[in-house]
């Protein structure tokens, strides 16, 4: 598949889910959010950029604690929901800004922060848009990616990536901790810190979210019903299908 097609697909992916994202409780809340907030209030005269925005709850959070926010999506759909959003809540230092991951459309040496959220997991190529995070950063410039990850297990990996992309074929991987620690340093940033946390994933909500079709819903469900006993104990899979997942939030800097 080529960039463009996978782009494409995203958003197509995105473009009538924006709303069901703003309101999804799993993404306008949580500990990473709250973490984000203690961590930016450290820097309130900082200009930085959420890629991957979605329907910006982690640019909300930035915009309330740094000085100016750009948030940054392929989807105008997600775009647009959080431009009323901000409008809303009287957010008037964030901007948006249209694009993919890969090729961002701005200076070298633009920002101070770059952050991410539940973005990174649909992005061909993370090495390049790690590149290009780290040269729009200043020096000592600081990136924070969040994310689901992947356990590192084989076994378990195998079935997360699954299900994932059997929900959102606009999937392409979760990584474990060591696969970001060593993304991070071939792209030259250097990790300081990674929490990594556990994220309960309501099944119905989950599905519904994505607006997954039927076919592919009932896959996952057969899916998690052939699960080894080794998988549903560490997923902590529900007979309704709800399941606990790995999240890593990861801060790393530009020398």
């Amino acid at each position: 598949m080529t960039t463009h097609s996978h782009h494409d697909n995203i958003n197509k992916q995105f473009g009538s889910q924006a709303s069901a994202y703003l309101t999804s409780q799993v993404h306008a809340s949580g500990r990473d959010l709250e973490r984000l907030k203690t961590r930016l209030a450290s820097f309130p005269h900082a200009q930085l950029l959420d890629v991957g925005c979605g329907a910006g709850h982690a640019s909300f959070i930035a915009a309330s604690q740094v000085k100016e926010v750009i948030a940054y999506d392929l989807s105008a759909s997600m775009l647009e929901t959080v431009n009323s959003a901000a409008r809303e809540r009287g957010l008037d230092n964030l901007q948006t800004r249209q694009g993919y991951a890969e090729s961002l459309p701005f200076a070298e040496e633009s920002f101070d922060i770059v952050i991410s959220r539940y973005s990174a997991h649909h992005w061909q190529d993370v090495g390049q848009a790690l590149r290009e995070i780290k040269r729009v950063l200043r020096p000592g410039g600081k990136a924070i990616v969040m994310d689901v990850m992947s356990p590192g297990n084989a076994v378990l990996d195998i079935w997360l990536q699954t299900i994932e992309a059997l929900r959102d074929t606009s999937h392409v991987r979760n990584y474990s901790s060591g696969e970001w620690a060593a993304m991070f340093s071939e792209a030259g940033l250097l990790t300081t810190s990674v929490i990594t946390d556990r994220l309960v994933l309501e099944y119905a909500s989950w599905i519904a979210r994505m607006r997954t079709p039927e076919s592919l819903a009932a896959a996952i469900r057969l899916y998690q019903k052939s699960a080894s006993g080794a998988v549903q104990r560490y997923f902590e899979l529900k007979e309704e299908g709800s399941f606990t997942s790995d999240t890593i939030m990861i801060e790393v800097y530009k020398p």
